[in-house]
């Protein structure tokens, strides 16, 4: 296990510098001078002052000293200076992060527990009124658009009903502490989250439908119903444990991508996230802030994939990892 976690980690460098290095020129290579944003913002806009603040950016620097200057204060994890916010880039995402890590973190939980449990009820109501239902519901959830489910769960439960806090991290003003401001936290994370998770506990809901069912007609499976195994056991042991493979699989491979979708829940529910904040450099062409939204990014991909492959062996052990 070890071995293989160091030559996953040597690789994942290699993936990363490469993603640096892409992101780096494909930002550069967008329309839009940043110099001229930050003119237009103090209100200036003469060339003299257009070249002074190239010149402190580096933005005058030919562009393959650029990408070498970025990477080694990358390597250091030191991923530059906001112009815009006034402050390293390394503060603004470690003061973001951890308000995504939660949405993103509990999104992801509730989305696939709730999908792997309704998943397996369809499958066991097979051509049931309750199978058509979860699958109907599954692919509504699926179909609809996120933005859109944001904007009418906001509108219904905190417009409307006014059974909750429709936007923000906390009550303004309220200066809660201790389990005060954990139930504050949680009571504004339940829209932002629940709608984040909707998506992907169709696709989870889905596969693991399918799975299971493929699974169910195995030689195996037979064989233990002819010894006249429970149902239960059949169902928890034998069936269960191989259908998720294949759900386990596409959740590592999605648990990076529900990032994406953190750009316009953040949006709409005004979260302090790190998707909130590349919305927001993109807009304000802040280059530095948008690679290093992309360098956190695509680093907790990758070990969302390592963790993935380990999460293999704890659920099958008949699977060996290798480099």
């Amino acid at each position: 296990m070890t071995r293989f976690i160091l030559a996953r980690l040597i690789k994942a460098g290699f993936i990363l510098l490469a993603i640096l290095i892409f992101n780096f020129l494909l930002i550069h290579a967008a329309p839009g001078d940043p110099a001229a944003v930050m003119a237009g913002e103090a209100g200036a806009a003469d060339e003299k002052f257009l070249a002074d603040l190239r010149e402190r950016f580096g933005l005058d620097q030919p562009l393959y000293i650029q990408l070498w200057t970025y990477l080694q204060g990358a390597v250091q994890l030191d991923l530059g200076f906001s112009y815009r916010q006034q402050m390293p880039v390394a503060e603004l995402i470690a003061d973001r992060l951890p308000a995504t890590l939660l949405l993103t973190g509990v999104a992801f939980l509730l989305s696939l527990v709730l999908g792997v449990v309704a998943g397996v009820a369809a499958s066991a109501r097979q051509g049931s009124w309750g199978d058509t239902i979860i699958s109907t519901l599954a692919l509504l959830f699926y179909a609809t658009p996120l933005f859109w489910v944001a904007l009418m769960a906001s509108l219904v439960f905190s417009v409307w009903l006014g059974w909750l806090p429709g936007f923000g991290y906390s009550t303004v003003g309220a200066n809660y502490t201790g389990l005060a401001h954990v139930l504050d936290v949680a009571k504004h994370l339940v829209l932002p989250a629940t709608t984040l998770g909707l998506f992907f506990t169709a696709i989870y809901m889905r596969m693991t439908r399918s799975s299971m069912l493929e699974v169910s007609r195995l030689d195996f499976v037979k064989t233990a119903r002819a010894k006249g195994v429970k149902r239960r056991v059949i169902l928890r042991r034998h069936i269960l444990r191989n259908a998720l493979l294949p759900v386990i699989t596409l959740a590592g491979l999605q648990a990076g991508q529900i990032f994406g979708g953190a750009i316009l829940t953040e949006t709409v529910f005004a979260w302090p996230g790190i998707g909130r904040l590349m919305f927001e450099a993109i807009n304000q062409r802040d280059y530095a802030v948008i690679l290093g939204v992309f360098y956190i990014s695509g680093a907790m991909v990758l070990l969302f994939n390592l963790i993935t492959d380990v999460f293999y062996v704890i659920i099958d052990p008949r699977i060996r990892l290798t480099g």
